[in-house]
């Protein structure tokens, strides 16, 4: 007689735990694929802020502006863009707005990032009164971040915003060599919630009684689907009479006067 033998239940569930288990094994300890760096990213903004404001000074009387940019960047750390605002054609005569262009090279070494870079600044349209000279003015750049802290030199490579004799008739020369320089402290104090502090010194080349200091102090918050708003305080030490710019209807302005500056706007 053929004797069959069983297999006991409790054996059987051993067998298929120890397979599972080494199973579960071989699919853990397969490591996962990693998802490739992108060759390059494509970024753009848009924003509505209270008024436009470059190095301290207001370029649309205290109005609101409409400004936006697009980035691209590659990972070898080249990178290129274009940013445009509104302006007020009081204070740039004449100017339809203004579209910059840029490009430049960043890296990190440890803790730090460099960032060479070439800005080229023109204002469609725009021309001092009487003069025809324009304010297409190209500058380069140098920048060092340390963690919380930034510190950036510009230097003009043409005239500063049209200062020269025929614009000025002073008979001091161009502006060539014209510089910026400023530094920034960034803190996030909370999660997406970050304080700014801003100094900078803006030298004129010939020109030095348009020389003056300018402060920010400020505060943005970043939401989801890329959006940010935030509000700032700006202060210079401009010579009032030089910076003050009166429309057609003769309302004047201090653009160097104490501000706020409040913005909202999506990065996509």
């Amino acid at each position: 007689m053929k004797i069959i033998k069983y297999t006991p239940w409790c054996a059987v569930f051993a067998a298929l735990l120890a397979a599972t288990s080494v199973v579960h094994a071989e699919e853990t300890s397969t490591p996962p694929e990693e998802t490739p760096t992108p060759a390059y990213t494509l970024s753009a903004n848009v924003g509505l802020f209270s008024q436009y404001v470059f190095r301290g000074i207001s370029y649309t009387q205290g109005k609101p502006a409409v400004q936006g940019g697009l980035d691209f960047s590659h990972q070898s750390g080249l990178y290129l863009g274009t940013w445009g605002t509104s302006v007020s054609d009081a204070a740039l005569n004449n100017a339809a707005g203004e579209i910059d262009v840029y490009g430049g090279y960043t890296n990190t070494v440890g803790d730090f990032t460099y960032d060479l870079s070439l800005l080229l600044f023109t204002f469609p349209n725009g021309q001092i009164n009487g003069t025809g000279e324009k304010y297409t003015t190209l500058e380069l750049g140098a920048a060092l971040t340390w963690k919380f802290l930034n510190v950036k030199y510009s230097h003009t490579v043409t005239d500063y915003f049209g200062f020269n004799d025929k614009s000025m008739g002073m008979g001091r020369g161009n502006s060539h060599g014209s510089y910026y320089i400023e530094g920034n402290l960034s803190h996030e104090f909370l999660p997406s919630w970050k304080g700014l502090i801003h100094v900078g010194r803006q030298h004129i080349q010939h020109y030095g009684e348009y020389d003056y200091t300018d402060w920010k102090f400020g505060v943005t918050k970043d939401f989801e689907g890329g959006w940010q708003a935030g509000v700032a305080w700006i202060t210079t030490n401009a010579d009032t009479p030089l910076y003050t710019v009166c429309d057609g209807s003769n309302r004047c302005k201090d653009t160097g006067a104490n501000k706020w500056l409040v913005h909202v706007m999506r990065t996509f």
